[in-house]
């Protein structure tokens, strides 16, 4: 099984309950996921709840139940029984807001060695320093006023009931560097590294000290997020030192753009990932467009299994520019994997789609759909496209008699036509009623009757669809079954002759 150093590969997806996941967190899920799966390690679910004003009731459960449909089984992580959350593993609790108190313990820890320090700052000194900063063009930072407080200031400040926040003491002088598994060696200034606020005055952590300290409690080797976490690295690597723990190795995925450019924003992908699936899309599908987004697997195969991801993933291949997200690519992807379903396949997903635009019930014979399904299926990009593509096989058409005609065809020869074709259709029995035997019959037909191909099959396929546009009239007929046919051939000659 391969391992990274001495300790088998432990990753972990913490995404925060704010709402549903969409494809952004479910894309760094897989990305981790793969990664894990691919040197034989193991998957952690962690839920970062610390940031209480932002908790949306039911974003938990989003979240287990997308990656439960992802089939991304998590070896460690909360999960829910009823409305109960245990946790499953050695490493809980897996809920942030459970591990306060661990938190407290180790922030105490940091001020105790001098490596943070009680901040009484309010929230209107705060704010008039960063609009200084900003008329003076600098970057927003905390200007470090109570960075160097005496224990007589700081216990007068107390004893008067000033809140306080805690804040990490960065380096002032040197640099932080760090090799990106995506990006190679970063390095940044300390000097232009802000203090950040641990612990703020809830007694809550904020994201930076609770990240670090779950990662080394949890024994997470990687960390793997986006690229927006890049300049927060610095401080979680000073915190590892501190502390006196080796730190994980990181790999930051690029940005998701906008295909018209800039970086797409949570509004911009709002719809979440079971959105997606709502909206037609297949779970296969969507997983492999995500997958795809910054990474170039090695022979630029495009359509990949859960199974072929994990064997190719490998972070090298990993681009550091921005991915562009676009629905088309989406849509080329859901179609190219529609047509690699057989049809039984095919109408079986596509059942619950047909239910919901109520042309169906769960009573709806099994071979029907399959013949009615299979009609569109080389066409449509997603399952929603179906219901009104073949909303004619459900709902006998009234043709409109000005499209039921070829060309320049006249009314008249439409109905000659279309009275030749029925008794030939009668002549065919309901076990041979097929595409081949259909389009033998009527060629031969057309043959001996001398006519044109458009002034019999154009007549006959708007005959059965009601549209100028539709599958063609022997796959339309072959489908509906001798009868239905013949009454849809009649309907439009009675249409002809008014």
């Amino acid at each position: 099984m391969p391992v990274f150093g001495k300790n088998k590969v432990r990753v972990r997806f913490a995404p925060s309950p704010t709402g549903e996941m969409h494809l952004g967190g479910l894309r760094m899920a897989l990305n981790n996921y793969l990664f894990a799966k691919h040197n034989g390690g193991e998957f952690l679910l962690r839920i970062e709840d610390t940031d209480q004003a932002r908790f949306v009731p039911g974003s938990m459960r989003n979240i287990i139940e997308t990656l439960k449909w992802a089939g991304m089984d998590y070896d460690e992580g909360p999960v829910l029984n009823g409305d109960v959350v245990t946790d499953k593993g050695d490493h809980g609790p897996y809920l942030q807001s459970r591990r306060l108190d661990i938190y407290k313990k180790y922030a105490d820890e940091l001020v105790a060695n001098g490596h943070a320090y009680p901040c009484f700052c309010n929230a209107e000194r705060l704010e008039q320093m960063r609009h200084e900063q900003e008329l003076r063009k600098e970057p927003p930072r905390y200007d470090g006023l109570c960075r160097n407080l005496s224990a007589a200031e700081i216990a007068a400040k107390r004893a008067a009931g000033v809140r306080e926040v805690i804040r990490l003491k960065m380096p002032q002088e040197g640099t932080s560097k760090f090799t990106d598994l995506v990006r190679g060696e970063i390095e940044f200034e300390n000097k232009l590294i802000d203090d950040q606020v641990l612990m703020k005055s809830d007694c809550f952590p904020t994201y930076h000290l609770a990240v670090v300290v779950d990662d080394h409690l949890m024994e997470i080797t990687h960390v793997i997020r986006g690229e927006e976490w890049i300049s927060s690295t610095p401080k979680h690597l000073a915190l590892y030192s501190f502390f006196g723990w080796k730190p994980t190795e990181y790999a930051h995925m690029p940005l998701i753009l906008k295909a018209g450019g800039g970086k797409l924003s949570k509004r911009d992908l709002a719809t979440s990932a079971m959105g997606y699936i709502a909206e037609g899309y297949s779970k296969e599908a969507l997983l492999n467009f995500v997958a795809l987004l910054g990474w170039h697997p090695k022979g630029d195969k495009e359509q990949m299994t859960i199974g072929e991801m994990i064997e190719n993933f490998d972070l090298a291949q990993v681009n550091k520019a921005g991915a562009i997200f676009t629905t088309d690519k989406l849509d080329w992807l859901n179609g190219l994997y529609i047509r690699s379903l057989s049809h039984e396949e095919f109408s079986k997903q596509a059942r619950p789609f047909l239910e919901k635009a109520e042309f169906i019930d769960a009573a709806f014979p099994e071979d029907k759909l399959i013949k009615y399904a299979a009609l569109e299926q080389a066409r449509i990009k997603k399952f929603t496209e179906l219901a009104p593509a073949i909303e004619f096989m459900f709902k006998a058409p009234l043709p409109d008699k000005t499209i039921i005609c070829w060309k320049k065809q006249e009314p008249a020869n439409a109905v000659k036509n279309l009275e030749a074709v029925l008794p030939v259709i009668d002549n065919i029995s309901e076990k041979e009623f097929n595409v081949q035997a259909l389009e033998a019959a009527i060629k031969a037909l057309i043959a001996s009757a001398g006519t044109s191909v458009g002034e019999t099959l154009w007549p006959m396929r708007v005959a059965l669809s009601g549209r100028a546009a539709s599958p063609g009239p022997f796959d339309i007929a072959a489908a509906l079954g001798k009868n239905e046919t013949m009454s849809r051939l009649q309907t439009a000659i009675k249409i002809l002759r008014t």
